[in-house]
């Protein structure tokens, strides 16, 4: 028997291991990517979300002279939607003619439809 044959097998089995290690090294680094684009793209969603309801608070006021009471109203008369399985929308009026605060909190880790 020839006696560097562990050390054959063992040279062996470490060249199988390496390609492999690299490959979750690698794997593990695009899904950390995948999961900082998708957050990157779940913030400027909810930032639109917020421009379009401050956008049409002052298109009302702008056509009608007044700010909305509540979101219910932009959404029947300026056609302000939005999903709310995934955003929570925050209106709070502080009078009829000031700028309405408005806070958009995404509703992360729930299934649609739930």
């Amino acid at each position: 028997m020839n006696r560097f044959h562990k050390q054959k097998s063992l040279f062996s089995h470490m060249r199988l291991l390496l390609p492999l290690f690299v490959f979750c090294i690698m794997f593990l680094l695009l899904l950390e990517g995948l999961s900082s684009v998708s957050s990157a793209a779940a913030r400027e969603e909810a930032s639109r979300l917020r421009d379009s309801v401050l956008q049409g608070a002052v298109q009302c006021y702008a056509l009608e002279g007044f700010y909305p009471e509540d979101l219910a109203y932009l959404q029947e008369h300026y056609g302000i939607s939005y999903n709310t399985d995934k955003y929570v929308v925050s209106y709070e009026v502080i009078g009829s003619n000031l700028m309405p605060d408005v806070t958009v909190i995404p509703l992360y880790g729930r299934e649609e439809g739930t």
